[in-house]
């Protein structure tokens, strides 16, 4: 057992800005905000639908980051051994309180540890891991999923296990966006869910995909992008909508896959462009996944590299 807790904020005076985001971000979620992911039916329908299709009897599980638990929950119905490992002490006891309420909760031995050091008693063969924001941005996913591939090959050797999610596909699109609130104008970052109304929105453009990670191999956590969108409407595009499609797992003998998408992510450029129908808008930007939401913002540039004017024969 891994239990830094007590020595954090000793150790916060002598790290980087960047080394005391890596504590926090994705590791001291508050307690609520782990009872409203319970109450999302989409999260929860798809992840136990993925986890059933993944895990067989007899299995053995491992979940990092377990929060409260139900995701090992899933796992437990069929696999025979399930370990959950968490960081937050408070949400380890929130765990352990409710995985005695229910069934097959003696099969699941919840750990107080850090999931970048982790590793199991045996190998295991089904890794659940869902440290997921859009974009794949502030928890840790990535980096905690090839730390653990390094550290699992050299006590265990191959073959890795399974992991859920299977990949993640993200997607970017230009957007004009109403930042007036009651008069006042603020560019604020939104987090939008699937279902709502979007009246104050106009989708400049189709979105496009701007990187595919697949979790089964190795992952390069630095993303870097330019493409180009051809305007559907005149305008002002304001804004960048992310959007992130998890595939939780893929069933090969149905040809399909068991999917989740975040909330959509709506980040403000620092400047808007001016756009007529037909012109062809250039979009760039670079963040390493795990990174913060200022460090993609920094870097997103939007301009127009083709007037439709221009482009008019005469």
């Amino acid at each position: 057992m891994d239990n830094r807790s007590g020595t954090i904020n000793q150790e916060i005076p002598m790290l980087a800005e960047r080394d005391i985001e890596s504590c926090y971000l994705g590791q001291f979620i508050p307690l609520h905000y782990h009872h409203n992911m319970l109450m999302d039916q989409r999260r929860m329908k798809n992840f136990r639908e993925a986890i059933s299709q993944v895990v067989f009897p007899g299995a053995k599980v491992l979940e990092l980051g377990g929060g409260t638990g139900v995701l090992s929950f899933f796992a437990a119905a069929t696999a025979e051994k399930v370990w959950c490992v968490e960081f937050n002490p408070d949400m380890v006891d929130e765990a352990r309180r409710l995985l005695a309420r229910n069934a097959h909760g003696h099969k699941i031995e919840v750990i107080q540890a850090d999931a970048f050091a982790y590793l199991p008693p045996e190998p295991v063969d089904v890794v659940i891991c869902e440290m997921i924001h859009v974009g794949m941005l502030r928890e840790k996913q990535v980096d905690v999923m090839a730390s653990f591939k390094q550290r699992y090959l050299a006590r265990f050797g191959g073959p890795l296990p399974l992991f859920v999610p299977d990949a993640v596909i993200m997607a970017v699109q230009p957007l004009q966006l109403d930042y007036d609130f009651e008069g006042f104008n603020a560019p604020i970052v939104q987090f939008r869910e699937l279902t709502r109304e979007a009246d104050d929105t106009l989708e400049m453009a189709e979105p496009q995909v701007y990187c595919t990670m697949d979790f089964q191999g190795d992952v390069d956590p630095e993303i870097r992008w330019s493409g180009h969108f051809t305007m559907a409407h005149s305008g002002t595009v304001s804004s960048l909508r992310f959007i992130t499609k998890n595939i939780l797992a893929v069933l090969l003998d149905q040809q399909t896959t068991i999917d989740w998408l975040n909330n959509f992510m709506i980040l403000p450029l620092d400047a808007p462009v001016d756009v007529v129908a037909g012109d062809v808008l250039q979009v760039s930007f670079g963040y390493r996944a795990g990174g913060s939401l200022p460090s993609l913002q920094l870097t997103m540039t939007a301009s127009v590299v083709a007037r439709v004017s221009d482009l008019t024969p005469a």
